[in-house]
């Protein structure tokens, strides 16, 4: 398979990588055959990246950092963690015996910042967990602490499944926009679900009509309520704001059950303390909004963007923005307070990720400037600043939170 024509030309990848995609693909097409002929994207989805042993997620692939398929904040810059760090200290002190537990960790570089910024700070956890999917990730986050801090590494558990209950933070940063998503079809006043077919040893897309009550159990029911309460928002296919009830077109985007379903599980683990999410997204105002009738699916490979989610099964990543007024009404519905939801740049700033540059002397120009310049990518409006957001839901916490002093932007939820 190719990449669609709007691709830029992908690097080809070693043979070893070759024949594990190949080995995915394989899977897949047995899954869709044992399947009837069809599978949900979001089945395709989850065996791309998180197949045992084959998938993205669970494979030995490097994928963080300029070696990898893409760069997070804490990859960035230390400024991340360290900011971070400052909101965390605040929970950790509200939480008497308060934890952390980070999902999706990724090379640990979060954990590594946030953790030696509470030591300065004289407020570390007694334990800080990870659930970390991919085995291979979590070898490198544990070499990273055996390196660099192995003072650190006794306070570190690595949990293979949520604990029933939990009290301190949650902390996740770009984990949902991970999560497996159903693909919907809006035409006209008909719902379809887009899925995926083979075809002369391909991947191929497939639509099948999205009905009250399909399928069995919750997951296709909860799919057809969530894309018909959409439908009074999305004028398909049309864009101008005519709202006259006539249709036009056709409008394809994303509806993430598997991020409502954990948003829901963890606001009913929490007993006390916060749940912190930084990802990129919207309210769903702006993320179902007209002009947007192409859906945010988008692919990362070799640090290229493309929309191709079938090009080299296992060796790139695939992705979605976040619903964040979706996961504002899971948590809720489990008993949480919206604590706060605004842009990555305010949060960082009233975090004081300023302040903490100001601590490397600007006269100190080789230090100095690197870290200017990664704030500015973190910050900028042109870069994460903007697309990038932080929202907070917490149990028992009265006083106002410092990563959300100013900035608010609740009114887009």
């Amino acid at each position: 398979m190719q990449p669609s024509p709007l691709s830029p030309p992908l690097p080809p990848p070693g043979e070893a990588a070759l024949q594990q995609s190949r080995a995915l693909t394989a899977l897949i097409h047995r899954e869709i055959a044992a399947a009837g002929g069809w599978i949900s994207f979001e089945h395709y989805m989850r065996l791309a990246l998180y197949a045992p042993g084959l998938g993205y997620y669970s494979g030995g692939a490097a994928k963080f950092g300029q070696e990898g398929d893409f760069v997070t904040a804490p990859e960035i810059s230390p400024l991340f963690g360290r900011a971070v760090a400052r909101q965390a200290a605040q929970v950790l002190e509200v939480v008497e015996s308060g934890d952390i537990l980070e999902f999706g960790a990724g090379t640990g570089k979060l954990a590594f910042d946030l953790l030696l910024e509470l030591e300065k700070l004289g407020s570390l956890p007694k334990r800080y967990f990870i659930l970390e999917v991919s085995a291979e990730l979590q070898q490198r986050q544990r070499y990273l602490f055996e390196r660099s801090t192995p003072h650190l590494l006794p306070r570190i558990t690595w949990l293979e499944n949520l604990p029933p209950k939990f009290n301190g933070l949650i902390l996740a940063n770009e984990v949902l926009d991970a999560l497996p998503v159903h693909l919907v079809v809006w035409r006209g006043p008909d719902l379809f679900e887009r899925g995926v077919a083979s075809r002369n040893d391909e991947f191929v897309w497939s639509e099948r009509p999205l009905t009250k009550g399909q399928g069995k159990g919750k997951g296709e029911g909860g799919l057809f309520e969530a894309a018909h309460e959409l439908c009074p928002q999305i004028n398909p296919g049309n864009g101008d704001g005519n709202h006259s009830g006539e249709y036009f077109g056709e409008y394809i985007s994303e509806i993430n059950l598997s991020a409502r379903h954990l948003m829901h599980s963890l606001a009913n683990m929490l007993e006390n303390g916060l749940i912190l999410l930084i990802d990129y997204g919207f309210g769903q105002s702006e993320y179902y909004h007209p002009q947007r009738k192409h859906g945010t699916l988008m692919c990362h490979y070799r640090q290229l963007v493309h929309d191709n989610p079938f090009y080299l099964p296992g060796l790139q990543d695939i992705t979605t923005h976040v619903d964040f007024s979706a996961m504002a009404r899971a948590a809720a519905s489990a008993g949480t307070e919206l604590m706060g939801y605004t842009t990555q740049a305010y949060f960082l700033i009233n975090c004081g990720v300023t302040e903490i540059l100001a601590q490397t002397p600007a006269e100190n120009v080789r230090d100095y400037l690197p870290l200017a310049n990664q704030l500015q990518k973190l910050v900028s409006p042109a870069e994460m600043g903007e697309l990038f957001k932080a929202i907070a839901f917490g149990k028992n916490i009265s006083e106002p939170l410092t990563g959300f002093a100013d900035g608010d932007k609740s009114r887009l939820l």
